[in-house]
Protein backbone atom coordinates (compact mmCIF):
# COMPACT_ATOMS: atom_id res chain seq x y z
CA UNK A 1 0.00 0.00 0.00
CA UNK A 2 2.68 2.50 1.13
CA UNK A 3 4.71 1.69 -2.36
CA UNK A 4 1.61 2.31 -4.51
CA UNK A 5 1.04 5.71 -2.19
CA UNK A 6 4.72 6.97 -3.15
CA UNK A 7 4.32 5.66 -6.62
CA UNK A 8 1.62 7.68 -7.60
CA UNK A 9 2.62 10.50 -5.76
CA UNK A 10 6.07 10.56 -7.61
CA UNK A 11 3.73 9.75 -11.30
CA UNK A 12 1.73 12.79 -10.76
CA UNK A 13 4.97 15.12 -9.48
CA UNK A 14 7.46 13.43 -12.34
CA UNK A 15 4.59 14.13 -14.99
CA UNK A 16 3.69 17.46 -14.40
CA UNK A 17 7.30 18.65 -14.06
CA UNK A 18 8.44 16.39 -17.60
CA UNK A 19 5.44 17.14 -19.30
CA UNK A 20 5.86 20.54 -18.51
CA UNK A 21 9.09 20.22 -20.47
CA UNK A 22 8.15 18.76 -23.69
CA UNK A 23 5.62 21.28 -23.58
CA UNK A 24 8.14 24.25 -22.80
CA UNK A 25 10.21 22.25 -26.19
CA UNK A 26 7.06 22.09 -28.24
CA UNK A 27 6.29 25.30 -27.38
CA UNK A 28 9.19 26.75 -28.37
CA UNK A 29 9.97 24.48 -31.23
CA UNK A 30 6.18 26.37 -32.71
CA UNK A 31 7.55 29.46 -31.60
CA UNK A 32 4.46 29.59 -29.76
CA UNK A 33 4.99 33.61 -27.55
CA UNK A 34 5.60 32.39 -23.99
CA UNK A 35 7.05 35.66 -22.71
CA UNK A 36 4.65 37.66 -19.82
CA UNK A 37 4.20 40.44 -22.46
CA UNK A 38 2.22 37.91 -24.99
CA UNK A 39 -0.56 37.41 -22.44
CA UNK A 40 0.03 33.70 -22.82
CA UNK A 41 -1.09 32.45 -19.20
CA UNK A 42 0.39 28.93 -20.35
CA UNK A 43 3.86 30.31 -21.28
CA UNK A 44 4.03 31.81 -17.89
CA UNK A 45 2.98 28.55 -16.04
CA UNK A 46 5.86 26.33 -18.34
CA UNK A 47 8.39 28.63 -17.41
CA UNK A 48 7.47 28.94 -13.78
CA UNK A 49 7.40 24.96 -13.43
CA UNK A 50 10.44 24.46 -15.70
CA UNK A 51 13.46 27.14 -15.50
CA UNK A 52 14.85 25.82 -12.00
CA UNK A 53 15.95 22.62 -14.06
CA UNK A 54 15.69 23.91 -17.83
CA UNK A 55 18.19 26.73 -17.24
CA UNK A 56 21.00 25.85 -15.59
CA UNK A 57 21.25 22.69 -18.38
CA UNK A 58 20.99 25.03 -21.05
CA UNK A 59 24.67 26.63 -20.03
CA UNK A 60 25.52 22.98 -21.08
CA UNK A 61 23.40 21.91 -23.40
CA UNK A 62 22.98 24.12 -26.61
CA UNK A 63 19.80 24.00 -28.85
CA UNK A 64 20.04 21.93 -32.24
CA UNK A 65 18.07 24.68 -34.40
CA UNK A 66 14.54 25.04 -33.19
CA UNK A 67 14.78 21.87 -30.87
CA UNK A 68 15.86 23.39 -27.24
CA UNK A 69 17.41 20.34 -26.23
CA UNK A 70 17.94 21.27 -22.65
CA UNK A 71 13.87 20.78 -21.89
CA UNK A 72 14.37 17.27 -23.75
CA UNK A 73 17.03 16.02 -21.42
CA UNK A 74 15.14 17.70 -18.09
CA UNK A 75 12.23 15.93 -19.40
CA UNK A 76 14.34 12.54 -19.49
CA UNK A 77 16.43 13.31 -16.42
CA UNK A 78 12.65 13.57 -14.45
CA UNK A 79 11.10 10.56 -15.74
CA UNK A 80 14.58 9.00 -14.74
CA UNK A 81 14.95 10.40 -11.49
CA UNK A 82 11.12 8.64 -11.07
CA UNK A 83 12.06 5.43 -12.21
CA UNK A 84 14.78 5.50 -10.40
CA UNK A 85 13.58 6.18 -7.07
CA UNK A 86 10.56 3.68 -7.55
CA UNK A 87 13.28 1.09 -8.37
CA UNK A 88 14.99 1.90 -5.16
CA UNK A 89 11.91 1.84 -3.07
CA UNK A 90 11.16 -1.70 -4.50
CA UNK A 91 14.36 -3.12 -3.60
CA UNK A 92 16.10 -3.03 -6.56
CA UNK A 93 14.49 -5.48 -8.31
CA UNK A 94 14.06 -5.90 -12.38
CA UNK A 95 18.28 -4.75 -12.81
CA UNK A 96 19.05 -0.78 -12.91
CA UNK A 97 19.44 -1.23 -16.16
CA UNK A 98 15.34 -1.27 -16.92
CA UNK A 99 15.41 2.48 -14.88
CA UNK A 100 16.73 4.33 -18.17
CA UNK A 101 14.03 2.11 -20.50
CA UNK A 102 11.06 3.07 -18.76
CA UNK A 103 12.29 6.73 -18.08
CA UNK A 104 12.86 6.77 -22.26
CA UNK A 105 9.33 5.08 -22.53
CA UNK A 106 7.73 7.26 -19.97
CA UNK A 107 8.51 10.64 -21.39
CA UNK A 108 7.16 9.14 -25.42
CA UNK A 109 4.25 8.50 -23.31
CA UNK A 110 3.83 11.53 -21.50
CA UNK A 111 4.30 13.71 -25.05
CA UNK A 112 1.21 11.19 -26.14
CA UNK A 113 -0.77 11.96 -23.08
CA UNK A 114 0.19 15.53 -23.12
CA UNK A 115 -1.19 15.75 -26.70
CA UNK A 116 -4.19 14.10 -26.21
CA UNK A 117 -4.94 16.38 -23.50
CA UNK A 118 -4.52 19.13 -25.92
CA UNK A 119 -6.56 17.75 -28.66
CA UNK A 120 -9.44 17.40 -25.99
CA UNK A 121 -9.68 20.82 -24.47
CA UNK A 122 -8.69 21.73 -28.41
CA UNK A 123 -11.92 20.15 -29.72
CA UNK A 124 -14.24 21.49 -26.08
CA UNK A 125 -13.33 24.92 -26.89
CA UNK A 126 -13.90 24.77 -30.63
CA UNK A 127 -17.64 24.01 -30.04
CA UNK A 128 -17.50 27.50 -28.02
CA UNK A 129 -16.95 30.67 -30.01
CA UNK A 130 -14.28 31.96 -27.95
CA UNK A 131 -11.34 34.14 -28.94
CA UNK A 132 -9.03 33.90 -25.90
CA UNK A 133 -5.17 33.64 -25.82
CA UNK A 134 -5.85 30.16 -24.32
CA UNK A 135 -7.90 29.50 -27.41
CA UNK A 136 -4.98 30.65 -29.56
CA UNK A 137 -2.34 28.81 -27.69
CA UNK A 138 -3.87 25.23 -28.11
CA UNK A 139 -4.97 25.87 -31.72
CA UNK A 140 -1.53 26.34 -32.47
CA UNK A 141 -0.09 23.41 -30.22
CA UNK A 142 -2.91 21.04 -32.14
CA UNK A 143 -2.68 22.63 -35.67
CA UNK A 144 0.48 20.69 -36.78
CA UNK A 145 -1.01 17.67 -35.78
CA UNK A 146 -4.16 18.02 -37.52
CA UNK A 147 -3.33 19.72 -40.60
CA UNK A 148 -2.26 16.19 -41.92
CA UNK A 149 -5.55 14.82 -41.44
CA UNK A 150 -7.63 17.74 -42.89
CA UNK A 151 -5.55 17.39 -45.90
CA UNK A 152 -7.50 13.57 -46.29
CA UNK A 153 -10.41 14.00 -44.51
CA UNK A 154 -13.06 16.30 -45.63
CA UNK A 155 -15.50 18.25 -43.10
CA UNK A 156 -18.93 16.54 -42.53
CA UNK A 157 -22.07 18.08 -42.41
CA UNK A 158 -19.63 21.37 -41.55
CA UNK A 159 -18.24 19.14 -38.69
CA UNK A 160 -14.47 19.09 -38.30
CA UNK A 161 -13.92 15.31 -37.57
CA UNK A 162 -9.96 15.59 -37.86
CA UNK A 163 -9.56 16.09 -33.38
CA UNK A 164 -11.83 12.59 -33.26
CA UNK A 165 -9.34 10.98 -36.05
CA UNK A 166 -6.17 12.41 -34.50
CA UNK A 167 -7.30 11.38 -30.91
CA UNK A 168 -7.79 7.33 -32.46
CA UNK A 169 -4.37 7.67 -33.69
CA UNK A 170 -2.49 8.99 -30.35
CA UNK A 171 -4.30 5.87 -28.63
CA UNK A 172 -3.34 3.67 -30.90
CA UNK A 173 0.33 4.98 -30.69
CA UNK A 174 0.21 4.31 -27.12
CA UNK A 175 -0.76 0.73 -27.43
CA UNK A 176 2.09 0.43 -29.75
CA UNK A 177 3.85 2.00 -27.20
CA UNK A 178 3.22 -0.14 -24.47
CA UNK A 179 3.71 -3.17 -26.51
CA UNK A 180 7.03 -2.11 -27.47
CA UNK A 181 8.32 -1.35 -23.80
CA UNK A 182 6.68 -4.62 -22.62
CA UNK A 183 8.78 -6.29 -25.07
CA UNK A 184 12.81 -3.64 -24.56
CA UNK A 185 11.76 -4.84 -20.87
CA UNK A 186 11.54 -8.55 -22.01
CA UNK A 187 14.77 -8.01 -23.62
CA UNK A 188 16.89 -6.62 -21.31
Amino acid sequence: MLYQIVSLLLEVVAGVLSGACLLRLYMQYLRVPMSVRSGNPLGRFVFALTDWIVLPLRRVLPSIGALDTASLVAGFFLQLAEFGLLWLISGGAGGLFAVPILAFFGLLRMAISGLTGAVIVYALLSWVPSRSVMADVLERLVAPALQPIRRFLPLVGGIDLSPLVLLLVLQVLAIVLGHFQATALLAA
